[in-house]
């Protein structure tokens, strides 16, 4: 079955636990007979430990974005060597999940991209080349649902995004902050064409929270193609950093995150 509908950014503010719910995500996927892909882009690369890779494994992994050699062999220059601008801008990519994928529980297959520099930055360098590359490369991948875990924002990944990940989940808790970051990034995202967007707000303690939220994005409503509340879960601190344990518990943390995951199914099938 081709799941091209199944190309879902998740992004927000740091700390409001959408390394956690990909992580879920990730193993309900999987349990439910997808092939999975998790790319973690978030600079502090918790994604594999959240899926269930242990410390020990986890040390073996190098970020593309620090893989010196990989950069190298694709683009012809390395990273911090003085490259000028003779590198490939359009690097061959399509070996970069079967050497450098990593096989987690469940059969998850999780890849590490590492940081992505903002256009801003005025970073015209090898590594961003690489990364964008395989942006793409991902995007042409065929019968899996793919998964990413950035960092705040979606400006980074430029127009990249708009060319396959048509699905974006922005996770926020109740607070100012974090809605802010939320309205950034859905405006961002409907820019790059993204047709699908989910909101999903964290953490939530009471019916006040609720409230606070719908207020603080009224005017944001028909930017959301759905909205998902879910409760604060005491027992993700008792398991962290790894999600399987809260699989096995009575939890309505882990009840949220399926009707975000039936959710995102509904769409990608429609869109496939």
């Amino acid at each position: 079955m081709n799941h091209q509908g199944f190309r879902v950014v998740i992004t927000g503010k740091g700390g409001v636990g959408k390394t956690t719910i990909t992580s879920l995500l990730s193993h309900l996927f999987t349990a439910r007979g997808y092939s999975v892909l998790a790319v973690d882009e978030d600079p502090q690369m918790n994604l594999p430990y959240a899926i269930g890779v242990t410390p020990k494994e986890g040390e073996s992994i190098i970020p593309l974005s620090k893989n010196l050699d990989y950069v190298e062999e694709k683009t012809g220059a390395r990273p911090y060597s003085g490259y000028g601008l003779m590198f490939s801008l359009n690097p061959d990519v399509s070996d970069v999940v079967e050497r450098f994928g990593v096989k987690g529980p469940d059969g998850v297959n999780i890849l590490v991209m590492g940081t992505v520099q903002k256009a801003a930055t005025g970073c015209l360098c090898p590594e961003n080349s690489l990364l964008d590359a395989v942006i793409r490369h991902i995007n042409l991948r065929e019968g899996e649902v793919i998964l990413m875990d950035t960092q705040a924002g979606v400006e980074h990944f430029g127009r990249a995004l708009a060319k396959g990940f048509n699905q974006a989940v922005l996770v926020a808790d109740p607070t100012f902050n974090a809605i802010e970051v939320v309205k950034h990034s859905a405006i961002l995202a409907r820019e790059l064409d993204i047709p699908d967007i989910h909101l999903v707000i964290n953490r939530v303690r009471s019916p006040g929270d609720i409230t606070k939220v719908n207020g603080m994005l009224a005017e944001y409503e028909d930017l959301f193609s759905g909205k998902h509340y879910i409760p604060y879960d005491e027992m993700m601190l008792l398991y962290d950093p790894d999600v399987r344990p809260l699989l096995e518990e009575e939890s309505e943390f882990v009840d949220g995150v399926r009707e975000l995951l039936i959710s995102l199914e509904m769409h990608g099938l429609m869109r496939g």
